[in-house]
């Protein structure tokens, strides 16, 4: 993905020096956001290396009191952007280029949404495929169904639907919308501080701007380091399937420490080709897994569950958006699911859509928000219908992979391969599908904690990249001690509560920026009383058409 990137002329006057925060010239050192972000990092992984226990407390404390109090800002803020999206694809602002008027795209359609799917289709799909619809279906959210029953297997895939359908995709949306339009058309850097100019103004060019930009950082960060967290424990229960080798927190510490070593390798060596090719190989094998795992197992009913649950998810899309926990037990599913994927999601946003901004020059905003609202969505309702909806008949049928996923999440999805012809292959196929969804998201992070902490410049130092690399590893390696999985969540959802406010303001901002397009100047200063009564003519024209 990282070979998408290209550099963008600054906003300002070449022979004019332009100002930190604002149109930032390509190359230069490092500077202040640099320092800071890896000052505060360097703390936090200081202060897990020396009293994890204490971390881990003070993290948990802050994780239940965020969610108990603030938890409804998530689903507000990523419904508000899903309702953006929509507004702005079928407004008139629906036909304003992400460039200028006569840019036209730089990819075919179909390359187009290939390149979109292959952003987030990662990790995730692996690790949560088959572990959300399962869980769901033996404990049905917010006790919504009985569990084990076919009601419950609804509910276990509408909520899957919610956790990585058009909430998670808006985020994005709204953030490649935003960086695609400010880079593109206005010509600015891949930065966020620039972007709340409408709103802050001079703000963003001071250490105000500078603090935003910190806060993207933190939260790309911690967000890559829950990937790495799942990725590894994936691998690790992959490879003690087909190999017999551990699968302990030993074993995920060097997983994630070798493959620190080849990403960070990748990411200086500039090669981008090849992460290129990773990204196509890894669609292919996806498609053909899931193809496989269609007509092997039980088709015709993941068939029926798809299409009743899509139905279910429209139907209850406003009350399941907004729904918040009743009890101390639904708070604590809440933190462990919703809360922390709608959190997943903001942390992410500024590394994908720095890449949606890129793929997407040339495009008009209806045509970003069809290709990232829509298709992705589709597509990510059929993989966990495809996956999750499999496991759930074999349960059903007494496989026993519900009590599999009860003992090891990280089983799930091999759980349900052994239930299928072929586990061996299908096995192989996976642990290679996460090793290198592992390595290409890691480096283009890696690359985009470069770029958003050396003044935007999209020829980070060597020096930079390697300090990235390093710092992302060693965050997943020492919140795997720390806690666990629960610890990477934890990191997540807290870097990313800054964000509720910062996405909440750069909707704003799209909009008033929107709003001031050259594309309508001839009508911002039109007057109602200027215009002719109806049936008469303007004033000048003699009745002539």
């Amino acid at each position: 993905m990282v070979q998408q990137l290209t550099t963008t002329a600054p906003e300002t006057m070449p022979s004019q020096p332009a100002p930190d925060g604002a149109g930032r010239p390509r190359g230069g050192r490092p500077g202040t956001v640099f320092w800071t972000s890896v000052g505060l990092i360097a703390a936090f992984v200081l202060w897990a290396a020396i009293s994890p226990q204490s971390l881990g407390d003070v993290m948990t404390a802050s994780m239940n009191w965020t969610a108990a109090s603030l938890g409804w800002s998530y689903l507000v803020v990523t419904l508000l952007c899903i309702l953006l999206m929509l507004y702005l694809g079928f407004s008139r602002f629906g036909d304003i280029r992400l460039g200028s008027s006569t840019d036209r795209p730089e990819h075919s359609t179909w390359a187009w949404l290939a390149m979109i799917l292959s952003a987030v289709m990662g990790i995730g799909l692996i690790s949560y495929g088959v572990a959300e619809p399962i869980s769901h279906f033996l404990a049905p959210p917010h006790a919504m169904a009985q569990p084990e029953t076919m009601e419950a297997a609804v509910r276990a895939m509408q909520f899957s639907f919610f956790d990585w359908g058009p909430h998670a995709w808006a985020v994005f949306g709204i953030f490649g919308l935003a960086i695609g339009y400010s880079t593109h058309r206005k010509k600015r850097p891949g930065l966020v501080s620039p972007m709340l100019r409408p709103i802050f103004g001079k703000l963003v060019d001071g250490w105000f701007g500078k603090m935003i930009d910190v806060f993207a950082i933190i939260a790309t960060l911690f967000g890559t380091t829950t990937s790495l967290g799942l990725g590894a424990s994936q691998i690790a229960e992959g490879l003690g399937r087909i190999l017999g080798l551990p699968t302990g927190l030993g074993a995920q510490i060097v997983i994630i420490a070798v493959v620190t070593v080849l990403f960070t390798l990748s990411a200086l060596s500039g090669v981008h080709r090849g992460i290129k090719y990773i990204s196509q190989t890894t669609m292919a094998l996806s498609l053909l897994l899931a193809v496989y795992v269609f007509f092997a197992g039980p088709t015709n009913f993941v068939s029926n569950l798809f299409f009743r649950s899509v139905g279910q998810y429209f139907n209850d899309f406003f009350q399941v958006s907004l729904i918040t926990p009743s009890t101390p037990d639904d708070l604590q599913w809440m933190q462990w699911w919703t809360y922390f994927m709608m959190a997943w999601w903001l942390s992410w946003g500024a590394f994908v859509g720095v890449f949606l901004a890129k793929i997407s020059k040339g495009r008009t905003v209806r045509q970003f928000v069809a290709g990232v609202l829509g298709v992705p969505s589709l597509v990510f309702f059929a993989w966990f219908t495809i996956f999750g909806g499999t496991a759930i008949k074999m349960d059903m049928d007494g496989a026993g992979i519900g009590e599999a996923t009860t003992a090891n999440i990280n089983s799930a999805f091999f759980a349900m391969l052994e239930n299928l012809p072929l586990v061996q292959v299908t096995a192989v196929v996976t642990v290679v599908l996460v090793a290198l969804f592992f390595i290409s998201g890691a480096d283009a992070n890696t690359f985009v904690l470069s770029m958003l902490s050396s003044k935007g410049s999209l020829e980070p130092g060597k020096p930079v990249l390697t300090v990235w690399g390093v710092l992302t590893g060693a965050c997943a390696v020492l919140l795997l001690i720390v806690g666990g999985l629960a610890a990477l969540q934890q990191a997540a959802m807290l870097s990313a509560l800054p964000f509720t406010v910062i996405v909440a303001l750069l909707g704003i901002c799209l909009v008033m920026e929107l709003r001031r397009d050259d594309e309508f100047k001839p009508l911002r200063h039109a007057r109602i009383k200027d215009l002719p009564p109806a049936g008469k003519p303007a004033p000048g024209t003699d009745g002539i058409a």
